[in-house]
């Protein structure tokens, strides 16, 4: 079931995604070489636990974390753990926050020190894919229009779309209807609606857009070992265009 919130609802999620937001701005400084995504889980639950918000991802379907840390060729879901990361690698911290029932859900990528000409390609396009995703997330168009500008742009720059993870309504629980996949035909799926909030999430790689999964039932990684990046907002579809409640202001400059 599809559920449209008022606007009182939007405003108390655009206040969780602004804690969300806040996270993400502190993680910019906080990762580089030598910490672990162990010390990242801690800061991130700490962090949102002292801005009166709760780590929602934790106990979501059994998983035991605050924060999914996926490092290079791991896609999404990735646990947390205490190997140090080196200068080079990339980390894509995803999480959601529950402040007072309002629910945010944001994923962002991250270089570990020095990077490179391939991992500036990779996050720059998927970057920008995520908000030429966004401007399509429009009163009347369709969910179709969102995914196939996001694959036209990756495709047209030699990288590929993950098929098998996708964005998703969100509130009052994490993941809710529609899906939104970020491959598709223009014009085809459910049409947008005012009140609709959903995630839009990109998932890029640099080879094959097939995945493997790992034992734990969780970890995806990308089944020729490229890298993957992402990042994900949540937003508000509005008659004044998309609002972005996860918002940290980069933005601006896409």
């Amino acid at each position: 079931m599809i559920t449209l919130k008022s606007a009182r609802e939007i405003e108390m999620m655009d206040e969780s995604g602004e804690l969300l937001a806040d996270v993400h701005r502190h993680l910019r400084t906080f990762i580089k070489p030598g910490i672990s995504s162990w010390d990242i889980e801690v800061f991130v639950k700490d962090f949102i636990e002292k801005n009166g918000g709760i780590a929602a991802q934790i106990g979501y379907e059994g998983y035991k974390y605050a924060t999914c840390c996926s490092i290079n060729d791991e896609i999404c879901h990735g646990f947390p753990r205490k190997k140090p990361l080196k200068s080079g690698d990339l980390i894509k911290v995803d999480m959601c926050i529950d402040l007072k029932g309002a629910m945010s859900d944001s994923c962002w990528s991250y270089v570990v020190g020095e990077s490179t000409p391939e991992l500036d390609h990779l996050m720059e396009v998927t970057k920008k894919a995520l908000y030429i995703g966004i401007e399509q997330a429009q009163v009347g168009n369709r969910i179709g229009d969102i995914g196939h500008a996001i694959q036209t742009y990756v495709e047209g720059e030699n990288l590929s779309v993950v098929r098998d993870f996708v964005g998703h309504g969100i509130g009052p629980t994490i993941h809710e209807s529609p899906s939104v996949p970020h491959y598709g035909e223009a014009g085809k799926g459910l049409r947008l609606k005012e009140g609709m909030v959903i995630t839009i999430e990109p998932m890029v790689n640099t080879g094959t857009w097939r995945m493997k999964m790992d034992p734990n039932g969780w970890t995806a990684y990308t089944q020729d070992g490229g890298l993957s990046c992402q990042f994900e907002h949540t937003l508000a579809i509005t008659k004044d265009g998309p609002k972005i409640l996860t918002s940290q202001g980069e933005e601006l400059t896409y």
